[in-house]
């Protein structure tokens, strides 16, 4: 098991909840995608307010008839292997907005390959 640590970049998608991709939500399609890429990691994140280009405002407040909430997906890995990634989007996201950030990455693996806890 490879250990990412260090200097890495950190790809943010955001998109809305109703976003799809030939009937599939669309953050799904882009974590199944970054999985096959063998990227290092990916979640997605549901916000509860926001706006984009439409500049209409989608809230998760009872009284709001709003479903199209804004979503985040993030994707963690190394610099070229994120970049190798980006050509895919240009084909899925038509309407969002794509982030890249350098950070520093520390993973912490609880168990090592023998099974026996890390120290």
């Amino acid at each position: 098991m490879t250990r990412l640590t260090g200097r890495a970049l950190r790809l943010t998608v955001l998109v809305g909840e109703n976003d799809t991709w030939h009937h599939r939500p669309l953050y799904s399609e882009i974590v199944h995608r970054a999985h096959a890429a063998g990227l290092a990691g990916a979640s997605v994140f549901r916000g509860i307010e926001g706006f984009g280009a439409s500049s209409l405002v989608h809230t998760a407040r009872l009284l709001s008839l709003s479903e199209d909430l804004p979503v985040a997906i993030v994707v963690v890995d190394t610099e070229e292997r994120v970049r190798a990634f980006l050509p895919q989007l240009d084909t899925l996201v038509t309407e969002g907005l794509v982030l890249l950030d350098e950070c520093e990455v520390v993973r912490y693996l609880g168990r090592d390959a023998a099974g026996e806890e890390s120290s």
